[in-house]
């Protein structure tokens, strides 16, 4: 079933992403993330079939196994348990919905990198640098960083994020909360990555989101999904080029193609290009859980 748009719930909106739609439950949150599609801000017409499901599917998987590491905001997956009068969407929800826990979120994406690709590799082609941090001179687009860089950004309300030294995070959240942030991030990307290696995936990067509850720090949002994250086929892995990714990499090379100007109205997305995009996020929940999304037959 694929799910453009959550009008069917009757409840208050707590806000609205490209993908996901939030509703407000008092003390709790209800996450719905849907099919839609975005690529260089614009949302597409075109539904990529199953993505809700991998996305929301995914991050349930990463809260699972990082509970102990850090505590997460996610309460249950199954529409059933949750308030009324959301069991009587359970069909529609199924796969794509969290209940999750209100917290006061963080004003940071919490990015950490350790390869060497998108803005740090445009970065470290002009200055030799990646955040301001000097790196080793030779590096090759898709290279190893020495270690994991912490990247903090800010979080626009409209617009790009904007990139934001550790120092100007500790400015904005305070230098504790800072530290602390870093530490954590750190801590999930390498665990994540070491996780993934196993599994065939390079975490090339990701963003994580926080907030604050009862006076803890809780990981929210999505955790190390292909949309958040950049995944690479280790088999196909080679420095120097753009890398094998299984996210919507596809679909932004195909809309290079195009003579379009990145703006408002977007392109049709012929079929290919969709099932295309749809069987690499399939690949990706594959690849990272070891099963076929439930509901599909191969995966891919």
């Amino acid at each position: 079933m694929l799910i453009g748009d959550t009008g069917f719930i009757d409840l208050p909106k707590a806000g609205r992403g490209k993908v996901r739609e939030i509703y407000d439950l008092g003390d709790m949150l209800l996450l719905v993330v849907t099919d839609r599609v975005s690529a260089f801000d614009v949302v597409f017409r075109e539904l990529i079939p199953f993505k809700g499901q991998v996305l929301n599917s995914i991050s349930a998987f990463w809260f699972e196994k990082f509970k102990d590491l850090v505590p997460n905001h996610m309460i249950s997956t199954d529409p059933l348990t949750y308030p009324e009068p959301l069991p009587q969407y359970a069909e529609q929800l199924a796969g794509r919905s969290m209940l999750v826990k209100k917290a006061q979120m963080l004003p940071a994406e919490c990015i950490v990198r350790g390869y060497l690709e998108g803005s740090a590799w445009k970065e470290y082609q002009t200055s030799g640098t990646v955040s301001g941090i000097k790196m080793p001179e030779g590096l090759r687009r898709g290279d190893r960083l020495p270690q994991p860089l912490f990247t903090p950004s800010t979080k626009a309300e409209s617009g790009h994020d904007e990139n934001i030294t550790v120092e100007q995070l500790k400015d904005l959240v305070g230098a504790e909360m800072g530290a602390k942030l870093e530490d954590l991030s750190l801590k999930i990307y390498e665990s994540g990555a070491a996780y993934a290696l196993e599994r065939g995936l390079i975490l090339a990067d990701t963003k994580f989101e926080f907030g604050m509850l009862d006076g803890e720090i809780i990981l929210c949002d999505e955790v190390l999904t292909p949309d958040s994250s950049r995944f690479w086929d280790l088999a196909l892995y080679e420095p120097g080029k753009a890398q094998q990714s299984f996210d919507k990499q596809y679909l932004r090379d195909y809309l290079e193609t195009l003579d379009w100007d990145k703006q408002e109205p977007a392109p049709g997305l012929p079929d290919d290009v969709v099932e295309q995009t749809s069987a690499r996020y399939l690949e990706a929940y594959r690849l990272l859980t070891g099963e076929d999304l439930p509901g599909t037959v191969t995966g891919a």
